[in-house]
């Protein structure tokens, strides 16, 4: 199966446990794998036929921008939801980090695997 990357996106949401990660959004990264089919759009060279890497960067900052969880879990599993939704996507993995939460480490992330459940 062919794949689209993208790799660190920079979103931002309200998200976290604590009360003070409810009171400011924090910066988050997400890297995703799109499984689909380019077998058209390598041959035809036309946009058209493939799937648009900019509309699912857009349907994923939206999403973490209008979103209140508290769980990176419980986002991605919503990004992978949504995109799965709007998108001729047959697999996903999504990786979601939280850079900036830890003074010891230099991320913290949940990486999530789905296939198309239609």
């Amino acid at each position: 199966m062919d794949k689209i990357y993208i790799e660190g996106l920079e979103v931002f949401s309200l998200i976290g446990v604590y009360d003070w990660e409810r009171v400011a959004t924090q910066r988050l990264l997400v890297d995703i794998t799109l499984f689909t089919d380019l077998s058209k759009a390598a041959l035809s060279d036309n946009v058209g036929d493939t799937l648009n890497y900019a509309d699912v960067a857009n349907c994923v900052d939206k999403l973490a921008k209008s979103s209140e969880f508290e769980l990176i879990e419980a986002l991605a599993h919503a990004m992978l939801k949504a995109i799965f939704a709007q998108f001729p996507v047959t697999k996903i993995t999504l990786k979601l980090s939280k850079p900036d939460i830890l003074d010891n480490a230099q991320n913290v992330a949940v990486e999530l695997t789905r296939e198309n459940p239609n």
